[in-house]
């Protein structure tokens, strides 16, 4: 499943070359992703051109002369700027663009492409909490205040944090040296400038290395951030990288968890 790091390499290559070209043509392969009824959806973007492309969450946001098209690529898939004799055998629709050039999207479970004039009235992206990588120590002291959340299932709430998921969070805890099952209202403030940055450090690592390795982005090349960039995410019973301690796998609420016991205790050492 794309997290942030694989939704803003995307958009920041979307944005790098799609702005000023116009969506010419418009073909619907599943208009089961669509918000509208596919003549509403075509007759809506069909002519619109492309100004800005920017990340939001796990979504890319296209705003166009004519409105906004949302893409969420649920849990994976692609989306490809190609020529049309290059075009997948299975995609879910594609824009044609005027200078000849197609924008495809794929995925395989609960995607999405969405349109609206304004974000105000896009309920899914409305209701996204603050960005990761906007996200600073006060926002996340406030959001914790008096809740009685575990951790983890705090940080992947979209509606609390948006773009974090089960790929990223385990490197992020133990990197902030917190257990995925602690009480977010237990945290200390010197805690939670730990977690902010690195949610703020891993995240924008895996982006300067391209996203995930297994998925592809704007021109289906692949990232660089493969599995031994992991610090203890799905790495049970090696090393860990600090103390040589086992990591553990947990059960976390319907997840697992990955989890150095020595470096992450549930309870914290009296200070």
């Amino acid at each position: 499943m794309p997290e942030w790091p694989e939704i803003a390499n995307l958009a920041r290559q979307m944005q790098a070359v799609l702005p000023g070209r116009t969506i010419a043509g418009v073909t619907v392969r599943q208009s089961r992703c669509l918000n509208l009824p596919e003549p509403e959806f075509i007759a809506a973007v069909l002519g619109a051109q492309v100004l800005a492309v920017a990340p939001r969450g796990k979504w890319l946001q296209i705003q166009t002369t004519q409105g906004w098209l949302l893409i969420s690529l649920g849990m994976g898939g692609e989306v490809l700027l190609t020529p049309p004799a290059a075009l997948p055998e299975k995609t879910r629709l594609h824009f044609d663009l005027d200078d000849g050039a197609s924008l495809m999207v794929n995925f395989w479970w609960f995607g999405y492409v969405h349109y609206v004039q304004t974000l105000a009235e896009h309920t899914m992206t409305a209701r996204l909490g603050v960005d990761a990588l906007a996200l600073g120590p006060a926002d996340l002291t406030a959001a914790f205040a008096g809740k009685r959340f575990r951790l983890k299932a705090f940080l992947l709430d979209q509606a609390r944090i948006a773009g974090i998921g089960n790929f990223y969070v385990h490197d992020i805890l133990f990197q902030a040296r917190l257990h995925p099952l602690r009480q977010v209202n237990t945290l200390t403030g010197v805690e939670v400038e730990a977690l902010v940055q690195a949610i703020h450090q891993r995240l924008a690592y895996s982006l300067s290395l391209g996203g995930a390795a297994y998925e592809v982005d704007l021109y289906g090349g692949k990232g660089h951030f493969e599995m031994t960039e992991l610090l203890v995410g799905y790495r049970e019973g090696q090393p860990c990288p600090e103390c040589a301690t086992p990591v553990e796998k947990i059960k976390t609420g319907s997840t697992s968890s990955f989890v150095c016991p020595r470096c992450q205790p549930l309870i914290p050492e009296s200070r």
